[in-house]
């Protein structure tokens, strides 16, 4: 049977539908959640705002307009993240279109829509078009278009038009287009309004979970990421609630809320604020939370208060190179991916150890193969990688002499990029190569000239444990002693690790370089590690120490010198 009449049990119903769709696919919003600055895990974040509505409805006894006003308040009060937020505007902005309605029908709810198109939009001081408000704004003005006389086939317009307007998100927000995802935000409107259409139609569902889901709730801060070398490069995301007081503002009713908005713009990005009654929510980002803190204290008391550190969210941030046909996609399967636009050129490089895998990664490797000394990957991996990326060229740094025959046979039958496999034979060069890339030349060869040059000079040297007795190249080993060592040339050896690689560096002349990347193994006690680079620093004033904790089996130290 036909809906025409929308009451508030229905619409409770629906609300708590919406929570429960997006709470079963939130892991898969929190994966587009990426450039340019990760703002949290947008499905967690827009989950418990949703959630927020739904599990104070009574799914009873309340009108329309009563069980509008609940959720509203609800999502006001959960509201998290950027598009939590947002997502609490659209929303308040409904309840406001249903206000004192004890039922609705189709065109009544049309007109609430959009006033939450507009409410959405007053919380934004500068809308960028391409996110959830777009989503949003573009799927009412299409079903305004129409003149549905039922709420199904309304609710079937409403989320055919918001899964265009999603997917066309990467060519209206570039940093989209570049990361081949479409916005986090309207994803995750686009499963709550999928999951209200359900529930319209009578689809049966799941309690919500009150809070963190066992097998998808919010991944915790990687505090590795933030250390007491890092640079604060993307600020904090402050999001807090301020109770108006009397005693500080005087009549709360007649505050004027505009100066507390424009100093947010003034000292803020991202910035997402709102009053509601004696309650100004907000949402910012800032390199100096206890500024904007302090200032708005003036004007009253904090009722939640929360300060996440953007840096570390961006340093974990992942993105899947998953991409799903629109024409392939089922009623359930939302299609959240686009294609990536292919670049000119990419890099892929072999690293074993957690450590030394991150170093490349933050130099901007596209993708690193887990391999190495002992563990040579297979042609497959390689392949497998190769599928991830999006390029025209991808040059391939091996790392070792023996990966590259096998780097230099996929090359020849990979057809969907062309492979340019750089013949280097260590960790040194690769980082040296990679590090100073400079991918706007004009041609490859010029671009394979500019590699080759800043891979001279570089040398890479290693520490290990000998496994039998021999003499090579004049140095006498024992079984258990370290050997330092480059290439397949042996230099020291010593029973003691450290004094191996301090002999090693001397007879490299280490203090002639610039720079030594010291890159401790997996088997080296860290106190060690410290104490060596210490004395290195101190033994070689003109040269600058790194120390890395790379993870790597089989090499206790690995040296990088380049000059």
């Amino acid at each position: 049977m036909a809906t025409t009449t929308l009451g508030g049990k229905l619409y409770a119903r629906m609300i708590i539908g919406g929570a429960r769709e997006l709470d079963r696919n939130r892991q898969i919003v929190n994966d587009l959640n990426v450039f340019p600055i990760p703002d949290g895990d947008t499905g967690d974040n827009m989950f418990m705002t949703v959630n927020g509505g739904a599990e104070i409805l009574d799914t009873g006894k309340d009108s329309l307009s009563d069980a509008a006003n609940k959720a509203a308040q609800g999502m006001f009060m959960g509201a998290r993240g950027n598009s939590g937020v947002i997502l609490s505007r659209i929303f308040k902005g409904i309840a406001l279109g249903l206000s004192a309605l004890e039922t609705a029908d189709p065109a009544a709810f049309l007109k609430a829509l959009r006033s939450g198109v507009e409410e959405s939009y007053k919380a934004v001081a500068h809308p960028v078009e391409g996110t959830i408000l777009t989503v949003f704004r573009c799927a009412v003005e299409a079903v305004e278009k129409g003149s549905d006389k039922e709420f199904e086939s309304l609710f079937k317009d409403l989320n055919s038009a918001m899964r265009d307007a999603l997917e066309k998100t990467p060519t209206q927000l570039e940093v989209l287009g570049q990361a081949g995802v479409v916005d986090s935000g309207g994803a995750g409107l686009v499963y709550i309004f999928h999951g209200m259409e359900k529930a319209l139609l009578g689809e049966e569902y799941e309690t919500v979970s009150t809070g963190q889901a066992k097998d998808n709730g919010p991944r915790k801060p990687d505090l590795s990421k933030f250390n007491e070398n890092s640079d604060l490069t993307y600020g904090y995301c402050t999001e807090f609630i301020l109770q108006l007081m009397t005693a500080k503002v005087g009549d709360v009713s007649s505050f004027d809320e505009q100066p507390v908005f424009d100093y947010l713009n003034q000292v803020g990005e991202s910035v997402v604020a709102f009053r509601d009654g004696s309650i100004i929510r907000v949402h910012v980002h800032t390199k100096t939370p206890g500024e904007i803190l302090n200032h708005c204290q003036r004007w009253g008391e904090f009722l939640t208060l929360k300060i996440e550190n953007m840096t570390i969210q961006h340093n974990q941030s992942i993105v899947q190179n998953n991409y799903s046909s629109p024409d392939n996609r089922s009623e359930d399967d939302l299609v959240l991916r686009t294609d990536k636009p292919k670049k000119k050129y990419a890099t892929v490089t072999v690293a074993a150890g957690e450590g030394v895998c991150n170093l490349f990664r933050e130099i901007g490797v596209d993708a690193v193969i887990n391999g190495g000394q002992s563990m040579n990957p297979s042609v497959r991996d390689f392949r497998d990688a190769f599928d991830t990326i999006e390029a025209e060229n991808i040059i391939v740094f091996p790392n070792n002499g023996n990966v590259i025959l096998t780097a230099r046979q996929i090359a020849e039958v990979y057809d969907k990029a062309n492979i340019i496999v750089i013949p280097n034979k260590d960790l040194g060069t690769g980082y040296a190569a990679i590090s100073v890339l400079d991918t706007s030349k004009e041609t490859t060869e010029e671009l394979l000239a500019s590699i080759d040059e800043s891979m001279q000079g570089v040398v890479t040297a290693a520490v290990s444990k000998a496994n039998r007795d021999t003499e090579q190249d004049g140095v006498a080993i024992r079984s258990g002693d370290f050997i330092g060592f480059v290439g397949e040339t042996i230099f020291t050896d010593s029973p003691n690790r450290a004094e191996s690689c301090e002999k090693l560096l001397s007879h490299l002349n280490s203090g002639d370089y610039s720079i030594l990347m010291l890159i401790k193994g997996k088997d080296v006690p860290q106190q060690e590690a410290d104490a060596l680079a210490m004395e290195l620093e101190e033994k070689y004033k003109l040269t600058e120490i790194i120390p890395i904790d790379g993870g790597q089996p089989i090499h206790d130290y690995v040296i990088i010198l380049e000059e």
